[in-house]
């Protein structure tokens, strides 16, 4: 067995033989070279380890996934390991165990986790998702999950807060239910949840109820802009318009649900926040937009862009494109009239406020407030609920009649000059 101080140049030199052999190291005392006969060259360490009588030879790894000075580190700490008693390829399962258990438990892995077993089942689980891939992941990703502290989760939202104390509260509540997720499951070294001592109100502040409802010249940018959206964002909002639904009801329609020929949308129970369902009288405007688009093959959802077999909702990227259309047309609106449209801004706003601006307008069209709830789809509550099993299906139809000609109105004001207002009475 030949004995040489080894050198990367020495190494390269050596050429494969019809019998694998070694050259051994005369600067790390029982690691040598290996050279196999298809010219693989492996570094080995020669020693006796724990359990074994006689001195044994065990690779270290391939030169080349190895260097040279590598290799001599590694067979050091595999003789320290050999002197105490310990068995290098024990330690080092040992240690691929706990890098392995690691990364099963960095918040990443965690939160996967969470999507999969909680957000999936959830009615409102997209969102969740979104959030915790948006705002938590790309802070937090390979962290263990243990080490995340109160201070870190401060430092998450303070920022957050500047954008919208909405999705600052939305973020910190996704992320306490995370933790105390993660707890319960007893598997990630999770023990104690760093929102615990934290309340919503002192770190994000006081979350006071929405009041934004589109002004009409909104409206008006809101109708040009989706408008020019290709399907099926585009459509997917006007609906959202017409109909007062909420987001996810539209985002997640399937053609199953609707009957284009009695104009009706009836959302399953398991999609509605009430315990029985919504039926939405659909106006012609609605039918004949739902009319116009394809139908797949396939998959049953109304608003996809994967041949109907999942649901595309109003991502954030595509309300910001929304947002950029409506503020150019609300300056060339400004322009038109004389006005410098750099003046002009955009208050921020959510899908969720077209529901609030369809619920103002059924108000200011003086339909009874029981039967506006019921447009937007509010359950009847206390005593009603109780005996009023009427369906007032007449009723939601002629509401929403009289919101859509409202609404042509504002939009459309040249369509609509030779038709005469309906007011209803009540």
């Amino acid at each position: 067995m030949a004995k040489r101080t080894l050198t990367d140049r020495l190494i390269k030199s050596l050429q494969a033989k019809p019998q694998r052999y070694e050259v051994m190291d005369n600067v790390m005392r029982g690691m040598g070279i290996r050279v196999s006969e298809h010219g693989v060259k492996t570094f080995v360490l020669v020693t006796r380890y724990p359990g074994s009588k006689n001195p044994t030879r065990r690779a270290l790894g391939e030169y080349g996934a190895l260097t040279l000075e590598q290799a001599r580190t590694k067979a050091q700490e595999w003789i320290a390991l050999v002197k105490k008693g310990v068995d290098p390829a024990a330690e080092e399962e040992r240690a691929r165990l706990a890098e392995q258990r690691k990364q099963a438990t960095t918040f990443t892995a965690v939160a996967e986790d969470f999507i999969t077993e909680k957000c999936s089942k959830e009615r409102q689980g997209f969102e969740v998702e979104r959030i915790i891939r948006r705002e938590l992941m790309p802070v937090w990703g390979d962290r263990a999950i243990a080490d995340i502290t109160p201070i870190d989760v401060l430092a998450v939202i303070k920022p957050i807060k500047t954008r919208g104390l909405y999705i600052a509260h939305a973020t910190f509540v996704t992320a306490r239910r995370l933790f105390s997720w993660a707890i319960e499951q007893h598997v990630y070294g999770l023990e104690t949840s760093p929102c615990d001592r934290l309340k919503p109100k002192a770190v994000v502040g006081e979350r006071k109820p929405r009041v934004r409802a589109l002004s009409d010249d909104e409206l008006r940018a809101f109708w040009r802009a989706t408008g020019r959206m290709k399907y099926p964002l585009g459509p997917l909002a006007r609906v959202l318009l017409f109909t007062g639904m909420r987001h996810d009801e539209v985002a997640a329609g399937r053609w199953k649900e609707i009957d284009l020929d009695a104009a009706m949308w009836k959302i399953p129970q398991e999609r509605h926040k009430s315990e029985t369902g919504h039926v939405v009288p659909l106006v012609n405007e609605v039918v004949d937009l739902l009319n116009g688009l394809p139908r797949f093959r396939h998959g049953d959802h109304v608003f996809s862009t994967t041949a109907g077999e999942k649901p595309t909702r109003f991502a954030y990227f595509y309300k910001q494109q929304l947002d950029a259309r409506m503020l150019r047309t609300l300056r060339a609106m400004a322009r038109a009239r004389g006005r410098d449209p750099k003046n002009v801004t955009l208050e921020p706003w959510v899908l969720h406020d077209l529901r609030r601006t369809v619920r103002s307008h059924l108000s200011a069209l003086r339909i009874p407030d029981h039967v506006s709830e019921m447009c937007i789809g509010h359950g009847r509550k206390g005593i009603q609920r109780v005996y009023d099993v009427h369906r007032y299906t007449g009723e939601l139809r002629e509401a929403m009649t009289l919101w859509a000609a409202r609404l042509r109105s504002l939009v459309e004001p040249a369509a609509m000059q030779n038709v005469v207002p309906i007011r209803a009475t009540g």
